[in-house]
């Protein structure tokens, strides 16, 4: 393999940045809007340009709404219910990456991939880290905030599951096209949980100046994080082997930690630092494919690697459509 340029290296920095600040963006838009209907704003200010100009990936249907059910409504319906809850953001972006482990949890159990010596280690450090945090926050504040953040955490696992059974040519088009499945239902269950009230009293008032912070904020989400971020990262990954460029994502915490003590001057105590320096070392060290002489002959193409999360992915060469 070939040196990673530094320009690629920058870039890839320069996503897991902008992934990072997105979770206080996110506090700062759930000030304004409630978090059902923030969800179904998101993904539908990405779905109706989405649905003008961007072909609908060659996938079958099935796993397209699996991802966008996974993804969308579970990931982020949760994720903002846990923030609005009172999870801190910069603690969101660390107890998010729960979705590692669950993910090659739900590998083992749904497609019947073996769990390695190496991704069991590393599973039961990012757990360990995970009860930690649970414990402590429990001990200090409300554990509810959590829990929310662990379902997010499952939802995403369910939708890197579905993600990689749809094997899109462009994965790209994929996280676009994602965007359709979650606005009617999320706008169904801030209706149904939220109430129209809420939801005039946050549209109506939405081009108001004390409401510009959060929409500032949600379009943060929209234009940086989603349509530039993804775009860069699935560049990234067309480039060069995701194995190189996946680490890069264990960077998104770092920024989000220090994005929110910037915002928010959240500076999270000792044990939930340590905790979570727990959680990103053990999605690490179950991420790594293990170093052997006879790997390190075999082509670049027939190897394992991690997906554009840092979740164990299949060879390239894998059979498809199974």
């Amino acid at each position: 393999m070939g040196r990673v340029p530094l320009r690629d290296r920058l870039l890839a920095l320069l996503v897991a940045v902008v992934w990072g600040v997105n979770f206080p963006a996110t506090a700062i838009a759930l000030e304004h809007f409630p978090p059902l209907l923030m969800v179904a704003l998101r993904f539908t200010l990405i779905a109706i340009p989405t649905l003008l100009l961007v072909p609908r990936p060659q996938v079958p249907v099935r796993w397209l709404v699996g991802v966008g059910l996974g993804i969308g409504v579970i990931q982020f319906g949760f994720l903002y219910l846990g923030m609005a809850a009172g999870m801190p953001s910069g603690l969101a972006s660390l107890v998010l990456q729960a979705s590692a482990p669950f993910t090659v949890l739900i590998a083992g159990i749904w497609l019947h991939e073996r769990l390695s010596r190496r991704q069991a280690i590393g599973i039961g450090i990012a757990v360990a880290g995970l009860i930690a945090i649970a414990v402590h926050r429990a001990q200090i504040a409300a554990a509810l905030p959590v829990i929310l953040t662990l379902c997010a955490a499952l939802g995403w696992a369910i939708g890197n599951i579905c993600s990689r059974q749809a094997r899109a040519p462009k994965p790209l088009h994929l996280t676009l096209w994602m965007s359709v499945v979650p606005p009617i239902p999320m706008l169904i269950l801030s209706l149904l949980f939220e109430g129209p009230a809420r939801i005039s009293q946050a549209l109506s008032t939405s081009l108001t100046a004390e409401a510009l912070p959060s929409v500032l904020g949600l379009l943060y989400i929209v234009v940086l994080a989603t349509v530039l971020g993804y775009g860069l990262w699935n560049s990234l990954l067309s480039r060069h082997p995701s194995s190189v460029v996946a680490p890069f994502s264990m960077m998104v915490p770092v920024a989000g930690v220090l994005s929110s003590w910037l915002f928010f001057d959240e500076i999270p105590d000792v044990v939930e630092l340590a905790a979570g320096v727990a959680v990103i070392a053990g999605v690490l060290y179950s991420s790594r494919p293990a170093l052997s002489s006879s790997t390190s002959k075999m082509p670049a193409q027939s190897r394992n690697t991690t997906d554009s999360r840092g979740h164990l992915a299949e060879p390239a060469d894998s059979v498809r459509g199974e």
